[in-house]
C-alpha cells in the first residue's frame, strides 16, 4: 500500500516546462503533473497511429476505386464491340436473303473505312477478353484475400488481458502475451475469423486444447485452453464457422478463450482485427 502511495505522489508531482524564446521577450513557464505529461503523450501516439491507419485504408479504397473505374471503362468499349457485330451481322443477313449475286451487289451499301474493319474488330475483340479476364483475376485476388484475412470475434466477452507486456497470471513476473484473453462461460462455441484450413486439433501443453487455422496471405489464427476441438486437421473451414468449445485446460486461471494472430511468422496485435479493421 505504501508503494502505491509512493508511486501516486510521484504521478502527480508536479513538473515546470518553461519555453525560452530567442527574442528578448519573457519566458513562459508552467506547471504539470508528471501522469499529465504522460497522458498527453499516450493520446498523441494513439491519434497519430488512428491516423495513419485511416490513410492507408484510404489509400487502398481509393485503389480499388480506380481499378474498377478502368474495368469499367474496359465493359464499354466491349459492348460498344458487340453492338458493332450484332449491326454488321443483320446488315449480312438482309444481303444474303436477297437469293442472287447480282441482287446482293446491287444492295451493298457503301461502307465507310471503319466500318467493317476486320483486323481492328479482332484486335479490340482480344482487347476487350483480356479485360474482362484482368477483372475476374483481380476480383478473384481481392475476394482471396477478404476471406483469409482475419476479422470479428472468435467468441464474445470482455477481454481481461490484452497483447503486450503483463505479469504472468499463473507464475508471476513480467511476460509478453502474445494474443488476447476473452473471459467467457465454459463450453462456449468458439469461431474461426476467416476461412482457412485446420493444421492443428488437439492437446498442445500449456494451451491446452488449441486448434491453428491456415489462412492463406501469410495468415494464421490459435484458439487456445478450449475445452474440447470440434474440428479435425485438414478440415477446410469457414468463417463463422464453430471449431471449438470454449474452457480453461492447460495453463489458465479461469474459463476464457486465448485467441492469436500470426502474420508472415510474427505474432501481431489482434485488436485491430477484432474490430474489423485490418
Amino acid at each position: 500500500m505504501s508503494r502505491f502511495r509512493h508511486l501516486l505522489r510521484r504521478a502527480f508531482t508536479p513538473i515546470t516546462i518553461m519555453l525560452i524564446p530567442h527574442s528578448n521577450t519573457r519566458h513562459l513557464s508552467f506547471k504539470m503533473p508528471s501522469i499529465g505529461i504522460i497522458l498527453s503523450v499516450a493520446i498523441w501516439l494513439v491519434g497519430s497511429a488512428y491516423i495513419v491507419s485511416i490513410a492507408v485504408n484510404t489509400f487502398e479504397y481509393r485503389r480499388m476505386k480506380e481499378k474498377l473505374n478502368y474495368y469499367s471503362s474496359q465493359f464499354a468499349e466491349l459492348n460498344v464491340t458487340i453492338d458493332g457485330l450484332r449491326t454488321a451481322e443483320t446488315e449480312f443477313r438482309k444481303l444474303f436473303s436477297l437469293g442472287s449475286k447480282e441482287k446482293v451487289l446491287e444492295n451493298v451499301p457503301v461502307f465507310d473505312s471503319g466500318s467493317i474493319d476486320m483486323k481492328t474488330l479482332k484486335d479490340q475483340i482480344k482487347k476487350s477478353m483480356e479485360s474482362v479476364k484482368g477483372i475476374k483475376e483481380y476480383l478473384k485476388e481481392q475476394k482471396d484475400i477478404f476471406v483469409a484475412t482475419p476479422r470479428g470475434w472468435p467468441v464474445r466477452g470482455p477481454i481481461t488481458s490484452g497483447y503486450g507486456e503483463r505479469e504472468n497470471p499463473v507464475h508471476g513476473g513480467p511476460d509478453f502475451h502474445s494474443g488476447v484473453d476473452i473471459s467467457v462461460e465454459p463450453g462456449t462455441p468458439v469461431k474461426a475469423t476467416a476461412d482457412g484450413v485446420v493444421s492443428f486439433a488437439g492437446w498442445s501443453g500449456g494451451s491446452g486444447n488449441l486448434v491453428a487455422i491456415e489462412h492463406g496471405f501469410g495468415y494464421t489464427t490459435f484458439y487456445a485452453h478450449n475445452s474440447r476441438v470440434a474440428v479435425s486437421v485438414g478440415q477446410h473451414v469457414k468463417r463463422g464457422e464453430i471449431i471449438a468449445y470454449s474452457g480453461s485446460t492447460g495453463s489458465s486461471t479461469g474459463p476464457h478463450s486465448h485467441y492469436e494472430i500470426w502474420k508472415e511468422g510474427k505474432h501481431v496485435n489482434p485488436m485491430p482485427y477484432l474490430q474489423g479493421r485490418s
